[in-house]
């Protein structure tokens, strides 16, 4: 067994490692970069290396920086998470050069797998479905607009080397083939040092469900069941549970076999992924293989009790599996929701600053978190936006549900926004809850974007009673006995009174509340009568501001005749800022592909900005004249900063 292990990542993955490695009594070495000196990653590891800038390039893809440090601390092998250099033949290559281990496949596998040009044609002989599609190299936007053609739209152009949402766009039209051809090789350049795609036929509202394989050096592989990861948004995963609630037991031992036989085609060793598509007629395709540790493993792991992370280094190590297919038992229901910085109500773009407050639900009953942050954490706009990971596990998939609903309600961040909200909206969902999804459920059931979840009426008189409870603490303590208030919530007004006992009413109805919640605290935890509620409380310059399954309250309370002047007052309109394009987000300057002085008709780029790996092209809402350019490539920009001006 090894002595000691350097994990090439940083954040949750490489905290993740970290914990399994520290259980087996392995010493373990952190890397880091000019932007995480101060990382979780960097404190739990028994010794930590610098290997440059904040830039991926400069460091967490710095192959020499990497074994540099690997030789500097002794370390005998390398785990490399998930990201950067997890899928990097050459990586593996400059390893074994140097007589130290990679804990994964081999670089045969990696290289067969990770182009995922030829990884379709070593699926097609090893008798694995597959989606039909252009399998050479696209050269420029006019071959690619033909092979579109040939392919019949709609058409996804997926980077060769991509993976994590990078390097893939949809495109339905020449228009779009062309834009998604640009912005997907440029992508696909910056993240994976290899700007080839290739075209296929995008599979209308299909299932995107996956098998874990685990193979050791000694010819033996399982597959330990499925993960269903349909919630998506921007190709990336935002939710996945185990098992699918959509596949039987025919097709969970067909598609298991199939993964299965592709991993011995190329000699596959470690964990690997084997995704597939799945239409609503449970006919599926392959899509790729990833030869690395997945994001969404510990949806598996809580299923089948197995450590993945552990059985990789202990394959690594040339030891052999003692289980077989046979052996391998599904129980329960897992479900893994993503903790991202990002923005749901401005198509979930990134949203970085730093974690002023960050309160994760406890570890118990069925929860875990796998986190790589920590309270005064900044989250970068340099590397992928996750916070955590949040999995709960329970005996069916209802139970699951119910737990991770709870266990979101906890979930405190604050100082950055979060998809927090929009996760416990999925959560509560009847199509989700039905196990009715596909990769589109997102844009099918938010067609205009998230705006945050309306509360029903049973709900707002939920709130309205937690924050008269709140706001009860405050008056009564001033010495008054009882008091009389309108409460106002999203409009509407709700008449409150609270007695020299404590009772409070709403609109005439009595509500009994029961918490032992104190002042400061920002988790409510108590009663309504008698339903129990987790409420999230924060500072409001007016009543009270409450967080309740997902959905933000402002409770206002005033004197019934002060409530009425309030009706009078005039609403303060937002600004007109249709004449400027704004930064969406943190980012850089990638191009601006107009001038002063040049008409623009809607839909027309303007200027692509990048932010957390990601290009996010900008159009123009409407035809317009642009007046004034603000921003040029190369520069900084903060959220909602001006880049083009019009007329």
């Amino acid at each position: 067994m090894f002595k000691k292990i350097l994990i090439a990542n940083r954040g949750e993955i490489a905290c993740r490692v970290i914990r399994t490695a520290k259980r087996m009594g392995i010493r373990t070495v952190a890397v880091y970069s000019d932007a995480d000196a101060n990382g979780l990653h960097v404190e739990m590891a028994d010794e930590a290396v610098h290997i440059g800038g904040a830039a991926a390039a400069q460091s967490y893809l710095n192959m020499d920086a990497v074994i540099r440090a690997c030789r500097q601390t002794g370390a005998d092998a390398v785990h490399p998470g998930f990201g950067f250099l997890s899928e990097n033949s050459n990586f593996v290559a400059a390893l074994e050069a140097a007589g130290i281990a990679f804990i994964g496949p081999t670089r045969e596998a990696i290289g067969a797998m990770g182009d995922k040009i030829e990884s379709k044609k070593l699926a097609e002989k090893a008798g694995v479905s597959t989606v039909p599609g252009f399998l050479g190299e696209v050269s420029d936007p006019d071959h690619a607009v033909k092979i579109a053609h040939q392919v019949g739209f709609p058409v996804m152009i997926k980077a060769s080397a991509g993976g994590g949402g990078k390097g893939m766009r949809i495109a339905r039209s020449d228009k779009e083939v062309r834009e998604g051809f640009t912005r997907a090789t440029s992508e696909a350049k910056a993240s994976f040092g290899d700007d080839r795609v290739f075209i296929e036929r995008y599979v209308e509202t299909p299932r995107h469900i996956e098998i874990q394989v685990l193979a050791d050096a000694h010819g033996n592989i399982v597959y330990l069941g499925e993960r269903e990861c349909s919630i998506q948004r921007r190709h990336q995963k935002v939710i996945e549970e185990a098992p699918s609630p959509f596949l039987d037991a025919k097709t969970r031992k067909a598609m298991g076999e199939q993964a299965v036989a592709l991993a011995k085609a190329v000699n596959y060793r470690s964990a690997g992924t084997v995704e597939f598509i799945v239409d609503p007629q449970r006919n599926f395709f392959f899509l790729e293989m990833n030869t690395r540790l997945q994001v969404e493993h510990p949806v598996t792991e809580m299923i089948t009790g197995l450590d993945i992370v552990e059985w990789m280094i202990r394959v690594a190590a040339g030891e052999k599996l003692p289980f077989r297919q046979k052996d391998v038992k599904l129980t329960g229901w897992a479900m893994e929701a993503r903790i991202y910085a990002e923005d749901p109500s401005r198509n979930f773009l990134p949203s970085i600053g730093r974690l002023v407050r960050y309160q994760p639900p406890a570890e118990k009953n069925g929860i875990r978190v796998d986190a790589g942050t920590y309270e005064g954490d900044e989250i970068s706009r340099f590397y992928d936006p996750m916070i955590a990971k949040l999995v709960a596990y329970g005996d069916d998939r209802a139970e699951a549900i119910a737990k991770m609903q709870d266990a979101l309600a906890r979930f405190v961040v604050r100082g950055c926004g979060t998809n927090v909200n929009f996760l416990s909206a999925v959560m509560a969902n009847p199509r989700f809850q039905a196990g009715d999804m596909s990769t589109a459920f997102i844009e099918e059931t938010w067609p205009d974007g998230f705006d945050g979840i309306v509360m029903d009426p049973p709900a707002r008189y939920t709130a309205v009673a937690v924050a008269a409870s709140i706001h009860a603490r405050k008056v009564l303590r001033s010495g008054v006995a009882t008091a009389n208030w309108t409460a106002t919530l999203a409009g509407g007004d709700y008449a409150v009174g609270i007695d020299s006992d404590g009772d409070l009413t709403i609109n005439g109805t009595r509500y009994v509340v029961e918490s032992a919640w104190r002042p400061g605290t920002i988790l409510w935890d108590g009663t309504v009568n008698g339903a129990a509620v987790v409420a999230q409380v924060d500072r409001a310059a007016e009543g009270v501001k409450l967080t309740l399954s997902g959905a933000e309250a402002h409770v206002m309370f005033r004197s019934p005749r002060t409530a009425e002047l309030a009706k009078l007052m005039p609403v303060k309109q937002p600004p007109d800022m249709s004449k400027f394009l704004l930064s969406p987000m943190p980012g850089l300057v990638v191009s601006v592909a107009v001038h002063e002085g040049q008409d623009v008709e809607a839909g027309e780029a303007l200027a692509v900005v990048d932010a957390m790996k990601m290009e996010n092209v900008l159009t123009a809402e409407r035809k317009s004249t642009v007046s004034k350019v603000h921003a040029k490539p190369g520069d900084s920009l903060a959220v909602d900063q001006v880049i083009l001006e019009f007329k």
